[in-house]
């Protein structure tokens, strides 16, 4: 659930590209920097993050005893940790960056900062449908039922 949770902001960032790159550097910068419209994405959609990680570890520490299932896990967990990474390093130094826009010039070559901004926030999207997939994908994969056991419905 956290997970996807954690997928939604990033896949509203996604949908919205195409069109948010064909926005000129005021409508941009007003929208992006100055009105905010993504505030809540970073404090509401950073608890999902966080939520969707720690999860996935215990998800992954659960079922550690049945091989394949924990490796799907394992790599569900991972790309959501490669996700928060990348986020990190690509999408946080933009915003700090913007934040300085609030009180000095927009640089020449905003466009720089705003294709970082933008393509990383479109590729944690598909790190975290990935994601999503292999933590589903995890909970559908049968476990072996051991001789004699019966299966309860």
């Amino acid at each position: 659930m956290f997970t996807s949770l954690s997928l939604s902001p990033s896949m509203a960032h996604l949908l919205e590209l195409p069109r948010r790159l064909k926005f000129d550097q005021q409508l941009w910068v007003k929208v992006t920097v100055f009105e905010n419209v993504y505030r809540l994405f970073g404090s509401v959609g950073a608890v999902f993050e966080i939520s969707a990680i720690l999860a996935a570890i215990v998800l992954t520490v659960l079922v550690r005893k049945h091989r394949l299932i924990f490796y799907v896990t394992l790599g569900g967990a991972v790309l959501l940790v490669l996700a928060f990474a990348s986020w990190i390093l690509f999408v946080a130094p933009m915003n700090a960056e913007f934040a300085q826009w609030l009180t000095n010039p927009v640089p020449t070559n905003w466009v720089r900062y705003r294709d970082q901004w933008e393509y990383a926030h479109a590729i944690n999207a598909v790190i975290k449908l990935l994601a999503l997939s292999l933590l589903v994908l995890s909970v559908l994969v049968e476990k072996p039922i051991p001789a004699g056991a019966s299966r309860i419905l």
